[in-house]
């Protein structure tokens, strides 16, 4: 028979021995040094163990390899610690992949890896839950200390409540099918990614790096901490509580647990203790003692409190000498038709009014477009991908991508912007690409990434110093020849002309030009900019050359490359230029490089 047993089992004295208990002097010790730790730790240790490992891993990831400064090569520098993707545990939450692949209506590559977590729960039914998320392992914290200082507001026996994971599942999925993604708002782990960097990145970079680099808050904050608080004071109400009633990721494989190829057996030789149902962090154990197979997590803790070895954890289809139960209560509440139409009613119309009332007004030419990371897929289909996980804003250097507010309505929200004024895009940086699970940042190497277009410079005349006649500046060109671009020259503008109408010698002022075929939105112009003119010398009240997007002003390529793009778009020129010249009879040795 094969057993799936990985519980220390309950040691017994002389002559009480039972299948599967044990009286080895190494299960003794091991559950004694394991006691001191928790009863949970004794009963299943090598669930407690591989939840550390998993919760120490994903903490790493997020801030110690996702953390972008040491070497000024930031693409190397992230490359040579990234051993493991940053990105792991977003890509292994199967709710990440089916949603935005229904939203785009495309293949997302992360489908892969929500595939393979899925066939590995087969075995281990919603092992996912019970020993790798790192956000119900932070929940079972939260709840221990809660547990010990806070009187909680338990809610006794099941409810209504208990099947609500699988009504906010089915409306996740129909609004993602009607092109609204709403799995930042409920997946776990996007909401654990998105919810600790938001709280405490601020810290990191104030500890780290100095308090004047923490970016100003916004909105998103707020909304992200005030959703994540909300998530884990649930516990308060029952243990796990948003993983045993409202965790849609849970639900999923709740629904893959159907097929799973082994569960939870109860033999003849149970005493009906009850001691199983008292530990079980996930209401798994019904009142006669089986099992909840949509519930159970194989956490085995009740296995390693049964003081008969009557739990076993073996292939679905293997014969024990079960128990039969008959008589018992039921607690059971099963699930409403009506209460799946209701969620996938209710979710098309949100996702209605999402899209109508709340949307990002892509259409109104009034509305001011955010700056997209380099790379970024065209805005539709962006708003249908990003999941507003966060992780592209830990690993941009210097916080140039920033959460976006209430801007562009509850369909913008957490979604990633370039904030110019803050900071440039580093031109040897692309990690956001490299980390974003689903392909709304498409991973581009360095060449192919100092070309995309995030936006198009725009001077501002009234305002520019040399422009509007009064003083010399050239702070944007200085910034873009040193990052190795060359996208902004001088034309000398103010010119006074002597008594022949002849121009004098030094007269005006060199003013900064944009060459749109040169310029990628980098922003460092500006950031320099608004930094000396506006906050230093107080010259200005905004910079006088701001990234703006928008037709004509970015590239959003689905796939393709963006050289290519730039080759394209120089042989267009070239040849628009040599026609004009044809009709005109003139040649080009007369102009500017920024007519060319």
């Amino acid at each position: 028979m094969v057993r799936l047993n990985l519980f220390l089992p309950v040691i017994q004295r002389a002559g009480e021995h039972a299948e599967g208990s044990s009286s080895v002097p190494g299960h003794e010790r091991a559950r004694r040094l394991f006691r001191l730790l928790g009863r949970t730790w004794a009963a299943s240790p090598v669930r407690r163990l591989t939840q550390a490992v998993c919760l120490v891993s994903f903490v790493a990831l997020l801030f110690i390899v996702s953390w972008p400064y040491g070497s000024p090569r930031y693409a190397e520098h992230f490359a040579a610690k990234e051993s493991v993707p940053a990105e792991s545990f977003l890509v292994l939450d199967p709710l990440v992949s089916v949603s935005t692949a229904l939203a785009a209506r495309a293949w997302v590559w992360s489908l892969w890896w929500a595939g393979a977590a899925l066939l590995v729960c087969l075995v281990f039914p919603r092992g996912f839950c019970g020993y790798v998320c790192p956000l119900g392992t932070l929940m079972e914290l939260c709840d221990w200390v809660a547990g010990r200082r806070v009187k909680r507001f338990r809610l006794e026996g099941r409810g209504w409540w208990v099947h609500l994971r699988y009504y906010l599942l089915a409306g996740t999925l129909v609004a993602s099918a009607l092109g609204v993604l709403l799995t930042g708002f409920v997946a776990a782990i996007p909401l654990l990614t998105r919810g600790l960097l938001l709280l405490l990145q601020p810290l990191q970079i104030g500890l780290l790096k100095g308090a004047y680099l923490v970016p100003p808050l916004n909105a998103g904050h707020y909304v992200s901490a005030a959703l994540f608080f909300v998530v884990l004071s649930l516990g308060l109400l029952q243990p796990r509580f948003w993983c045993r009633s409202l965790c849609p990721t849970g639900a999923l494989f709740s629904w893959a647990s159907v097929f799973r190829l082994s569960e939870r057996k109860v033999i003849s030789s149970c005493i009906e203790c009850g001691r199983c149902a008292r530990v079980c962090p996930f209401d798994a154990i019904k009142a006669d003692f089986t099992t909840r197979h949509a519930n159970c997590t194989f956490c085995q803790t009740c296995g390693g409190v049964c003081p008969t070895g009557s739990i076993q954890f073996v292939g679905r289809w293997t014969a024990v000498n079960e128990r039969s139960w008959e008589g018992a209560p039921s607690q059971e509440v099963d699930l409403s038709r009506r209460g799946f139409l209701v969620s996938s009613v209710g979710a098309a119309g949100a996702a209605v009014g999402i899209e109508r009332l709340c949307g990002a007004n892509l259409g109104s030419p009034s509305g001011v477009l955010p700056v997209r990371p380099p790379g970024s897929v065209p805005e539709k289909e962006f708003l249908q991908l990003c999941i507003r996980c966060g992780q592209c804003f830990q690993v941009c250097p210097n916080n140039v991508l920033q959460p976006v507010g209430f801007e562009q309505g509850l369909e913008g929200l957490w979604t990633p912007q370039a904030v110019a004024n803050w900071s440039g895009c580093e031109p040897s940086c692309n990690n956001c690409g490299q980390v974003c699970p689903t392909g709304a940042i498409r991973a581009l190497p360095l060449d192919e990434k100092r070309v995309a277009r995030m936006g198009l410079a725009v001077v501002d005349k009234q305002t520019c110093l040399p422009h509007a006649g009064r003083e010399a500046c050239q702070l944007c060109v200085d910034d873009c020849k040193a990052a190795g671009y060359n996208a902004i020259e001088f034309v000398r503008v103010g010119t006074e002309t002597d008594a022949d109408g002849l121009p004098l010698e030094g007269a005006g002022f060199l003013a900064p030009v944009v060459l749109p075929g040169k310029c990628n939105g980098c922003g460092l112009c500006q950031t320099r900019c608004y930094r000396i003119n506006a906050k230093e010398k107080g010259l200005l009240r905004e910079s006088a050359i701001r990234v703006e997007a928008g037709a004509g002003k970015e590239d959003r390529l689905t796939k393709g490359s963006y050289v290519g793009l730039r080759e394209q778009e120089r042989k267009r020129r070239e040849a628009d230029l040599q026609k004009r010249m044809r009709e005109e009879g003139a040649t080009a040795d007369y102009l500017p490089d920024f007519l060319k």
